[in-house]
């Protein structure tokens, strides 16, 4: 049970891609949610990137 590169390169693409969705479809409102993240202590910033990795490692737990 090694890693495979491919699936390592798969799964960036895959980030790269969902990441730009936003701003590719609506651009207008992906500006304003990053005014809005701008306003956010770095506390906030953390918590909300926390609650983010924890889904990320719980569907990757169910997916695999």
């Amino acid at each position: 049970m090694g890693l495979d590169w491919n699936d390592l390169w798969s799964a960036v693409a895959l980030v790269l891609v969902l990441e730009g969705l936003m701003p590719f479809l609506v651009p207008a409102a992906f500006r304003r949610s990053m005014a809005q993240m701008i306003r956010f202590s770095d506390g906030q910033l953390r918590s909300v990137g926390l609650v983010s990795m924890l889904i990320g490692v719980a569907v990757l737990f169910f997916v695999r």
